[in-house]
């Protein structure tokens, strides 16, 4: 049985009701898949097989959620979507699947994780294009030089400074944020230039 130090860190860490519902979950699923390795991800305990992410747990104040990775597949529609992972806000071992159905979705989440492919999301379809209020349309159309690089630049950054004028409440704001985009755009900067590179 593979246990990681890391992941007895974080159990003796946890609050006293949720590491006697941890521990069962851990030793359900060294039970059923005795080849699983333990590691921390993103802070969180996580059983993997074969490098793959079969289960998360993680233990917050008052409650702690078990997440399968591939949960959407093995609950359905009884996937809950009250809390992090499938089985919503977990506070006792009351509130966790009997042993034979947890057993069960540990084994077939092994199954998925050897032999399907991952479900494809599908694609979002793409926002449409950024709609700009009439004062940047027309400082846009008496300067060429910015307008180009503004068309030029991906949807998002148009999005952006598009938004950003727009939200504006004040007259006087949006004419100073109008002037400073035009100043941007003349030097090929997008709006939140300052922070790329960091």
């Amino acid at each position: 049985m593979s246990r990681d130090a890391k992941v007895d860190a974080y159990l003796d860490k946890v609050a006293p009701f949720a590491r006697p519902v941890l521990e069962h979950v851990r030793a359900r699923v060294h039970a059923v898949m005795p080849e699983v390795e333990e590691a921390t991800k993103w802070g969180a305990p996580a059983f993997l097989l074969d490098g793959k992410i079969l289960l998360i747990m993680a233990a917050f104040k008052q409650h702690l959620a078990l997440n399968f990775w591939r949960g959407q597949e093995l609950r359905g529609e009884a996937a809950s979507d009250e809390a992090m992972g499938q089985f919503g806000r977990i506070t006792s071992l009351a509130d966790l699947p009997a042993d034979s159905e947890l057993d069960r979705l540990i084994a077939q989440a092994a199954e998925l994780s050897r032999s399907a492919p991952a479900a494809r999301k599908p694609k979002a379809a793409p926002k449409p294009a950024a709609e700009l209020h009439p004062e940047f349309v027309a400082a846009l159309d008496g300067d060429p030089a910015a307008k180009a690089q503004f068309e030029a630049f991906p949807p998002g950054c148009r999005r952006e400074y598009g938004d950003w004028i727009a939200e504006a409440k004040r007259d006087d704001t949006r004419a100073k944020r109008i002037a400073t985009t035009m100043g941007n755009l003349r030097e090929g900067k997008k709006l939140h230039w300052k922070y790329e590179g960091c």
